[in-house]
Order: structure tokens, then sequence, then C-alpha cells
């Protein structure tokens, strides 16, 4: 049934929305509305033009007969600026302080509007990069790397410590920890990563990177290359392991467990120094 152009508006948003980086033909759209493909192509200017004034995503139109329209979630500088700020004030709180430098993150990793914004504030660095997969190692970094892959739209993969036998065969590595220099083992199941995929990962929280170290090495282990390692949270350590990160929070805490100073971490230069189309204020 042919409906209003409003109406359909309404509905061409909800459906691109609930499928970022699908690319989405004009034939579709115009088959579902029954409407002719001028028409729709003039409503994909309207919403190109409308996601991109209110930094919702940028929305790509691609011509010829294989082409169509594709929508990438993003998120401005300046809505990036006041998300983390907000984090910052919530964190800057001594009682969450936990023995080992660690800081409590669980009640703010539970609440879905914040994860829903990590995970597009996270994404916007990869807008042009292709990804195929992320991981994270259990257990507090799932929800991170769910919603990350949520608004990339690729599976996420957890590797563990001590798989089960319902993970069926795996790919084990071993790898040292950062600060305490203990010899530790991480699987991952082989059939949760194709060979030769394009991974992200991601952490809630990194002290001097050791884990994120083993899931590079796993990741190799299946042929793949590490596209890039973003986390939540990094805690001030002397050394570490990695060099190549986007943090949103840097954590600094004393060897009595107080906190010293909590601030934003890299992500503005990591994700925003190159991208002049995502500085909208």
């Amino acid at each position: 049934m042919k409906i209003r152009r409003s109406d359909r508006l309404v509905d061409m948003t909800r459906y691109l929305l609930a499928h970022p980086r699908t690319l989405i033909s004009l034939t579709k759209f115009a088959d579902q509305y029954e409407s002719a493909k001028s028409s729709i192509s003039e409503d994909l200017a309207i919403l190109k033009r409308t996601f991109l004034q209110n930094g919702t995503g940028i929305l790509e139109t691609i011509p010829g007969a294989a082409g169509g329209a594709k929508f990438t979630p993003i998120m401005t500088e300046a809505e990036a600026e006041n998300f983390v700020n907000g984090l910052v004030n919530e964190i800057s709180d001594e009682t969450r302080v936990l023995p080992g430098g660690y800081v409590y993150l669980s009640d703010l990793l539970g609440q879905p509007w914040i994860l829903e914004k990590i995970g597009r504030l996270i994404a916007t660095q990869y807008i042009k990069e292709p990804i195929d997969a992320v991981i994270t190692a259990a257990t507090k970094g799932v929800p991170v790397a769910q919603s990350v892959a949520e608004a990339l739209n690729v599976p996420f993969v957890i590797a563990r410590n001590d798989t089960k036998v319902t993970e069926g065969p795996t790919m084990s590595v071993n790898y040292v920890t950062g600060q305490a220099k203990r010899l530790e083992k991480m699987e991952l199941s082989r059939r949760s990563l194709p060979m030769g995929s394009r991974v992200l990962i991601v952490d809630d929280f990194m002290k001097a990177g050791g884990t994120i170290r083993g899931m590079e090495s796993l990741v190799r282990e299946f042929e793949g290359t590490v596209a890039g390692v973003a986390v939540v949270v990094e805690g001030e350590v002397e050394h570490r392991v990695i060099d190549k990160y986007s943090a949103l929070i840097h954590v600094n805490t004393d060897k009595e467990g107080g906190l010293l100073d909590v601030r934003a971490g890299n992500f503005k230069s990591e994700i925003y120094q190159d991208n002049p189309q995502l500085t909208k204020k």
C-alpha cells in the first residue's frame, strides 16, 4: 500500500537506524513503499541532511545498479565531550577505587543508555574502516563489546581463561599479564571467529595492557588483523605493553587506593583529529 511521504520518512529512518553499515538498495524501499525510485532518492536526500545536521550519523547514497543507501551512526565531538565529562564526574568518587588500583564500573556499564553512547562513540573511530568482529575478554568487557558490535553491526566474541565443553574446539594462547607478570592462558572457540578477520579489541578497564596483548596474540592465531584497541577506562601505570589505543577516561590511583585524578582520555585525538566532519558543535 502506498503511504504518505511523512510516514515513509519515519519508517525509512527506523529501518536505517536498525541496520547500520548495511547497503540497502533503492529497489527495496521503492517496492516496500510502492514509490518511484526518484521519490525514494529525494527522501534519502532529506534524511542525509537531517542526520548530518543533528549529528545522528552519515547517510551515504551510492549510485548505480548495485548502489543504494548506507547509514553509519556517529557521535560528534561536542556530544562526545559532554558524555565523557559526565562519566568523569560519576567516576570521581573514591569509594569506586578497588584493590589493585581498579575502579568499580559495573553500575555504569549496566545502564543501557550509557552503553549505547559508549558503543556509538567507539564505533565512530572506524566509520571508514571495515570491521568483521569485536573481541573482548570475559567478563566485565562483555556489555561494552556488545554495544560496540551493535553500532558496527558485526558479531562480538569473548575470549575466556576457562572455556567450557559447550564452546567446542578452541584456539588458545599463553600470555604474560602486564603488571603481575603471571603466565595466563586465553582461549577462543574456533567456530566463533572466521580466519583472516579484521578485529576490533575492546575492554572496560586497562592497566598495563597484558590482557589486551593476549587478545592480540589470539587474533593472530586466527590469521586475523587487529584493526584497533579501545577501552572505556585506562589506569595510570609506569609501563604499558601496548602503544596504540583509544581510551575514553584516564584514572590515576595512589598505592593506598586513593583516587588522585580522573580526566578525559585520549579519545579526542584518536577519533576526531583527522575527521573534521565529526566536529560539529
